[in-house]
């Protein structure tokens, strides 16, 4: 491991002793009980899941501060759209919203790609 390597994996480590001495402060206090959510599974909404891991945490920040990607909103659409498919009454219904889904699933696959081959670019850069 190089020293740059050290110095990041040291970084990482102090910010995880942070969050975990602040957790354990706000147990203490009682604060963490007093949140909406306590004790519930945490809800990420649409397309979490489908977001590179390297991607979405940054994604999730932006989405709560409501500057949402357009990734994300695209998330959001092909979610409706899956949802809407399943209640198709007709067959040409289905089709067009499989169409549309379909299309609006490339349309992120190709976003995704260029935003995974531009942090590939960057950290060959460094």
């Amino acid at each position: 491991m190089n020293l740059a390597e050290q110095k990041l994996e040291n970084r990482l480590r102090m910010v995880e002793d942070h969050i975990g001495r602040s957790l354990a402060e706000s147990e203490k206090s009682g604060e963490l009980r007093t949140a909406a959510n306590f004790g519930k599974p945490l809800d990420f909404g649409d397309g979490y899941f489908e977001t590179p891991e390297e991607l979405r945490m940054g994604f999730k920040i932006l989405k709560d501060a409501g500057f949402a990607p357009p990734e994300i909103e695209l998330m959001r659409e092909i979610g409706v759209f899956r949802e809407s498919l399943d209640a198709a009454t007709s067959d040409e219904d289905r089709t067009t919203k499989r169409t549309r889904l379909t299309e609006l699933q490339l349309k992120l696959a190709m976003q995704m790609e260029r935003l995974r081959s531009a942090r590939q670019l960057n950290q060959n850069l460094l």
